[in-house]
């Protein structure tokens, strides 16, 4: 997938998140451990929302357990770096030329 077809798709869930009542925290969080595409708030509870977009193959293939992992750590380093003691959970949104699905708590899956 290129660079562009990907920020297409985190721009849609951006656009998807704030339409839901999420603000949006930061995009493209990096660390040595990883990356989070999207961190947004709602209710006191940060989502660490993990983006995966396919035109035909289904997108939660693509999120394994040692993806899992990685995010668990870049998290631990955001809220470490950043002082943050509030709740969290990770979360998958998955897109289509078609829809858009959100998965949440995808760590109750691994």
């Amino acid at each position: 997938m290129s660079k562009e077809v990907g920020n297409q798709a985190e721009d849609r869930a951006v656009e998807y998140l704030q339409k839901s009542g999420y603000s949006i925290v930061t995009r493209n969080f990096y660390s040595r451990f990883g990356e989070i595409d999207i961190i947004a708030k709602k209710r006191d509870i940060l989502h660490f929302i993990e983006v995966k977009y396919s035109k035909n193959k289904i997108p939660t293939e693509r999120i394994t357990s040692s993806k899992i992992r990685k995010i668990i750590k870049t998290i631990d380093f955001y809220m470490y770096n950043n002082s943050i003691s509030l709740d969290y959970q990770i979360d998958a949104l998955l897109i289509s030329e078609q829809s858009i699905e959100m998965i949440e708590n995808i760590t109750l899956f691994d």
